[in-house]
């Protein structure tokens, strides 16, 4: 961890705190010694950073200080260009224009060596993931979730069954292969899975299910 990065990372720490942070402790944190911890808080001092204290008694970061919005470090930014890059797997168009959306407006704002690692030439991720055709707009779906409004859908199991469902749809699970939505199915009365390549066509409805969200999650998460 470079020292720009450790001053990042020690400010975060002491402004998350509730009581004093030792320098042994911090020096264990980020695996460096006290004598360096020291040094790193007489260089914040010096900065006008906010922080009070001395050896031997703690740090504390004083009330009001702030950041800019967005820093991160060297690794934190390799781990959004591979969260981005994995969305690749999901199928979900809406969410690929986003991960492009956020990628660019991160680039906006890193120094400048930090942003070309967001074109990822050293980093890859394979695109093997979701073959299916989805014939339905997953942003519909998610916004659905969101908005807790019911959900009119064509499926077809897998023996080929086709019915129609009204459902509250409560969660959607990016599995490697196949895109599944999580809702409380109203002609069975529970908790059922439906993948997304067999659904048909999808319809929000007018109807909600306002503030039964959480709770029909809950209990989902109680049955799996």
């Amino acid at each position: 961890m470079s020292r720009s990065d450790r001053l990042f990372d020690i400010i975060q720490r002491l402004r998350g705190a509730k009581k004093p942070l030792r320098a042994i402790d911090l020096a264990q944190a980020l695996e460096v010694t006290e004598r360096t911890i020291y040094r790193d808080m007489a260089a914040l001092q010096s900065m006008r950073v906010p922080v009070e204290g001395a050896a031997g008694i703690g740090y504390v970061m004083r009330a009001g200080f702030d950041l800019p919005p967005v820093n991160f470090d060297t690794e934190e930014v390799e781990a959004i260009l591979v969260g981005l890059s994995l969305l690749a797997r999901t199928g979900d168009k809406g969410l690929l224009k986003a991960a492009a959306r956020v990628g660019a407006k991160i680039g906006t704002i890193l120094p400048a060596e930090r942003a070309r690692m967001l074109e990822g030439n050293h980093l890859k991720v394979s695109r093997w993931g979701v073959a299916t055709e989805i014939k339905v707009d997953i942003a519909e779906l998610r916004r659905a979730i969101r908005e807790e409004r019911k959900l009119k859908i064509a499926y077809v199991d897998d023996k080929g069954a086709r019915s129609t469902r009204k459902l509250r749809p409560i969660g959607i699970i990016y599995w490697i292969e196949v895109v599944v939505l999580v809702a409380w199915c109203e002609k069975r009365r529970a908790i059922r899975h439906f993948r997304l390549d067999r659904i048909t066509s999808a319809r929000t409805l007018k109807e909600d299910f306002r503030g039964q969200g959480d709770s029909l999650r809950v209990k989902w998460q109680a049955e799996i």
